[in-house]
């Protein structure tokens, strides 16, 4: 090894050690993927969120609860008492499944004839096909038990027939389509690889360049600036989404049953928390290469913990919280309900609020950092 590359690899040693921002990135960002990776990167679907309407209120239908219960996969959130109140969660995304236990379960059980249904949301075709095997699963185990526990203390032989049937009913997506999860999903990747790493990049090569200062001692007010630095990005950002929605459409089958005007609307809520994002990278950044790892800092965790890859209810509860805190997390419920539910913006309030404050307080904090560094 010659002197001249020694002196290079010493040089480029000083030049990180004295960039304290780069070197800091350098050291968190493997440890973040590592706890990422190790703890949310998982396929195992559990604790399914389930509405139960009983009807009968039976000991024998307790008993069926108590089977569900028991397995890992599903986790009995909500008592309901009507169609409308499963319906409403399950559109809400609240709940994923729903069991529906009819009033004349035990007379029917005890007739070898009973039968309850369950109501699958197929929106996730991951969780969805879970929860149909699991669902089914269970039915027959409890089924099992029940014929085998009457036989016994009748000292009759087991009958082929099973007493009790699970009829299952998968919504709004019935042959559980994996493309109709994760096309969406794409949309709200590149909603913020696009908004969040451009807009970053693009401030910190004027700065490079030297000609931010330039623009600085012309007549143009700061907000126009910002303005005219972001709109671009803007644009560029709807052309993806109907790009990403003609195509899904019309190559992969990816039905559009929501309000198209609503899909866009709610689009351009969350581009504002990806453009904060991007600028209030951009003025912690002196070169576009801490710009992008900036940036990344962001993508990282909202790659992994906000339902785009593996289910956040698959997830320890540590980092359940934090994806509160992910502005992706609330996009990807509403594009998915949007496109695959068809439902309305009454159906996504919360997450309309919550992404609405994101985009408030990222970008009113990045254009007020700006704005003081411009100044």
């Amino acid at each position: 090894m010659n002197m001249r590359l020694l002196s290079i690899i010493r040089k480029e040693f000083i030049q990180i050690r004295r960039d304290v921002r780069t070197l800091a990135l350098i050291i968190v960002m493997p440890i973040m993927q590592l706890f990422l990776l190790g703890y949310a990167a998982t396929t195992d679907v559990k604790n399914i969120s389930l509405a139960v309407w009983d009807q009968d209120r039976s000991p024998q239908s307790r008993q069926l609860l108590d089977a569900f219960r028991a397995a890992d996969y599903f986790r009995i959130s909500y008592a309901v008492g009507s169609e409308d109140e499963y319906r409403t969660l399950i559109e809400k995304g609240m709940a994923r499944a729903a069991l529906i236990i009819p009033p004349d379960y035990d007379r029917r059980l005890s007739e070898g004839k009973a039968q309850v249904a369950m109501i699958l949301d197929g929106s996730d075709a991951t969780v969805g096909s879970t929860a149909l095997s699991a669902a089914k699963l269970i039915g027959q185990a409890y089924a099992t038990n029940v014929l085998s526990q009457r036989t016994a203390s009748a000292g009759l032989r087991l009958s082929p027939e099973p007493p009790l049937e699970v009829r299952t009913q998968v919504w709004y997506n019935p042959d559980l389509v994996s493309a109709y999860f994760n096309i969406p999903g794409v949309i709200g990747m590149i909603l913020s690889f696009i908004t969040a790493m451009l807009t970053a990049t693009a401030v910190v090569r004027e700065r490079e360049r030297g000609t931010i200062e330039q623009l600085i001692v012309t007549p143009i007010r700061s907000w126009e600036l910002i303005l005219g630095k972001i709109l671009p990005y803007v644009i560029l950002a709807f052309v993806d989404v109907l790009e990403v929605l003609i195509i899904g459409h019309f190559w992969f089958k990816v039905p559009i049953r929501g309000d198209l005007g609503l899909i866009f609307v709610l689009s351009g809520l969350f581009v504002f928390s990806g453009l904060g994002i991007g600028l209030f990278a951009s003025t912690i950044a002196n070169t576009q290469q801490e710009a992008m790892l900036a940036v990344m800092m962001t993508l990282l965790p909202s790659v992994f913990l906000s339902g785009f890859f593996f289910p956040i209810d698959a997830m320890p509860q540590f980092l359940q919280w934090v994806s509160y805190a992910i502005p992706l997390r609330y996009y990807l419920v509403i594009i998915r309900s949007l496109l695959i539910k068809g439902v309305g913006a009454e159906s996504l309030q919360s997450q309309i609020v919550a992404l609405s404050l994101f985009a408030v307080l990222i970008m009113g904090a990045a254009v007020a950092r700006f704005r003081k560094r411009l100044d």
